[in-house]
């Protein structure tokens, strides 16, 4: 959520009046994340404020964010935590500023835990179990952007910012997942759309409540398993060491398992795929820290959190009994 484009305030309260959700009183660029442009804006209609968020997409096409925002209506509607897009008039949910594709989604109440302990590690793999599910009827096909082919793709414009035992991890791990890739027992889990970037700052919370879950812009199909990974290795992880906890572990994963329970494929796998999440968002953050874009208020994130995050689960794998 950076600010690449700037807006001004006549233009968000153009926009927002177009919406009919009221009369601009406050907007404010947002300093959280790296992909986007995204203000905090509230409106008054009626005597009654509100709060919404307006997000400038900076790489996403006027093509390709149809299937994102169907996605967060879809989950919306049928009682999810996450933020539903405004439409105008004509029920259109993508809206253009500055010639770029905008949105308006409201803005959910709580804030993110960035120190969870098991009662928030549980509600989260309640919450993700029950996005897994509910999105099982979504019927628009939403490739993840930055799944294996993106891997691919982007590690060789990384390798020479690495040091050798940087190169040589990065490489003898994308081969592995692309050896994974191909397997049968890769071809059996269970797959349909997923969050993809389910951190601890795109969550939301009330005490122990979870309130929110947003930043769908890196949504796509892809396997369940892979996304229960991505959120493991970070609410269930130590930053400074890479290492799980155990308690927190457990607590989301049992969660999770409550709701939707793992195949014998998944538990098989889990290992596998904890370190392709760990892969994903090191290769991504290595760009971005390396080949950022021009930004206000952007701040980059550490790449060498999942290089630790890796090694460790390279070196101590996380193994579940996978019964027949």
């Amino acid at each position: 959520m950076a600010v690449y484009t700037e807006v001004s305030f006549s233009q968000a309260r153009d926009l927002l009046q177009s919406l009919a959700l009221g009369d601009l009183h406050t907007l404010e660029g947002s300093t959280g994340g790296i992909e986007n442009t995204n203000y905090f804006a509230s409106c008054e209609r009626g005597g009654v404020v509100s709060h919404f968020v307006l997000t400038l997409f900076e790489r996403l096409s006027f093509e390709q964010l149809p299937g994102y925002l169907n996605l967060m209506r879809h989950l919306a509607q049928r009682g999810l935590p996450v933020p539903q897009p405004m439409p105008n008039a004509s029920g259109q949910i993508l809206h253009a500023v500055q010639g770029k594709p905008a949105a308006v989604v409201n803005r959910l109440v709580g804030r993110s835990q960035l120190a969870p302990g098991g009662a928030h590690c549980a509600a989260l793999g309640a919450t993700l179990a029950q996005l897994h599910k509910v999105g099982r009827d979504f019927d628009e096909h939403l490739p993840n952007l930055r799944g294996l082919d993106w891997w691919n793709t982007t590690m060789p414009v990384i390798l020479p910012f690495l040091d050798h035992a940087q190169r040589e991890l990065i490489q003898s791990e994308l081969a592995y997942q692309n050896h994974i890739a191909a397997s049968s027992a890769y071809a059996a889990l269970p797959r349909g759309p997923i969050h993809a970037d389910l951190f601890r700052d795109n969550a939301l919370f009330e005490g122990e409540k979870l309130t929110g879950v947003f930043d769908f812009y890196f949504a796509g199909v892809d396997s369940w398993l892979f996304d229960l990974a991505v959120c493991l290795n970070d609410w269930a992880m130590e930053p400074q060491t890479g290492a799980p906890d155990a308690a927190r572990f457990a607590a989301l994963l049992q969660a999770y398992a409550q709701t939707r329970p793992l195949t014998s494929a998944e538990r098989r796998l889990l290992p596998a795929m904890l370190r392709a999440a760990a892969l994903r968002f090191w290769i991504s953050r290595l760009w971005d820290f390396h080949l950022p874009r021009d930004a206000r208020l952007l701040q980059a994130h550490d790449p060498g959190q999942f290089e630790r995050v890796l090694r460790e689960r390279a070196a101590h794998p996380v193994t579940l009994d996978a019964p027949e």
